[in-house]
């Protein structure tokens, strides 16, 4: 799928340049701020230690990996993790929406929110579900988007820089 001059796509595996790219995204969205597990100063080992880990998981389908790319490379990513309950197998989580800041603001989270759901159902899900940081960016885009907000938690993780933040718990309902 092609939108924007950004291109997006399914990964069933992940090569080290692949790696290296998305360990680059993954480094740019903590050092620019984003609450997404990993604190400052985050190594670039620890990067690639962490996608190798999800390209682990894709290849024995615990998890699908959405890649964005525009002509510089890779500028965006999202997953879902299928990796859940037995009794759970109508969902999936979505984890780690990353947005490079040289391609923010240009759609490229919207376009791979709505892939990831298309790959939700594609999959058989019918229920996804997410946290984002109270207050943040993506938070603003899951409301936009028709995701249901079910609450807050207060001080439930760390920025990158250690300050604490809340986080707000979303669904979307794959069959509406």
């Amino acid at each position: 799928m092609s939108t924007n001059g950004i291109s997006l796509r399914r990964v069933s595996s992940a090569d080290e340049s692949l790696l290296n790219d998305l360990a680059d995204v993954l480094i740019d969205c903590v050092e620019g701020g984003a609450s997404v597990s990993f604190m400052l100063p985050i190594t670039r080992e620890t990067a690639i230690s962490f996608w190798r880990r999800v390209a682990d998981d894709v290849s024995s389908g615990k998890r699908a990996l959405l890649i964005a790319e525009d002509q510089r490379g890779v500028c965006g990513t999202v997953q879902l993790i299928f990796d859940l309950p037995e009794n759970q197998p109508h969902r999936a989580d979505l984890a780690k929406m990353l947005a490079h800041r040289r391609a923010r603001r240009r759609g490229i989270a919207a376009a791979l929110l709505r892939a990831a759901e298309d790959a939700a159902r594609e999959c058989g899900k019918t229920l996804l579900v997410l946290d984002a940081v109270t207050g943040g960016d993506a938070e603003r885009l899951y409301a936009r988007s028709g995701w249901t907000k079910v609450g807050v938690i207060p001080n439930y993780a760390l920025m990158p820089d250690g300050r604490p933040c809340s986080t707000t718990y979303f669904y979307r309902d794959l069959r509406e």
